[in-house]
């Protein structure tokens, strides 16, 4: 996989509706299962587009991002005050083991999605911890998105979860997207 960032100067494209295409709002928040005194971590935040979607709902949300120059963007924007910002890699998460209740990527799996990564992410997550991903499938029609050749099938995605310790609650497939919803064993 193709393990690239996000270029900072599409970053328009990220706070565009259209993006509701792909994963609504409803459905995000249905798969996360929130509960107010919930501890979020958003991977691969950008300028918080979903992030600024799960805030109102959670005690707290960790909106990480690997550039820094996407938090200066969603500081532009405005920022809930529930949500913090840190900028680290997914590989490297600055949370205590079993510190987080859910975790979600939109569209930024294919950015960071290794052995390494993977098990980071079930780390931080508390038992019964949940996980939804929404990406970019390899099985797309490449209209939009990252080249097919950076994507991760459905099938791919959810070997890799179940691989690092997830058991898988909900997949689907898309026209160019997959969603998976899992649970940290």
């Amino acid at each position: 996989m193709g393990f690239h960032t996000f270029n900072k100067d599409h970053a328009d494209f990220l706070d565009d509706p259209i993006r509701y295409r792909f994963l609504s709002v409803d459905e995000l928040l249905a798969h996360l299962a929130l509960e107010r005194e919930m501890t979020v971590v958003d991977l691969g935040s950008g300028t918080g587009f979903y992030t600024d979607h799960v805030a109102p709902y959670v005690s707290k949300v960790h909106a990480v991002d690997v550039q820094e120059a996407m938090h200066d963007l969603y500081r532009e924007k405005g920022i809930p005050e529930n949500v913090s910002l840190t900028t680290a890699e997914i590989g490297d998460l600055p949370f205590a083991d079993e510190s987080l209740d859910a975790a979600l990527s939109t569209m930024t799996y294919h950015e960071f999605a290794d052995e390494s990564a993977l098990s980071e992410v079930r780390r931080v997550l508390k038992p019964g911890g949940r996980l939804v991903v929404a990406d970019w499938s390899a099985n797309g029609e490449h209209v939009e998105g990252p080249p097919l050749t950076e994507r991760f099938s459905l099938a791919e995605a959810n070997a890799q979860l179940e691989a690092a310790g997830f058991t898988i609650d909900y997949a689907s497939e898309r026209v160019e997207t997959f969603l998976i919803a899992a649970t940290k064993n």
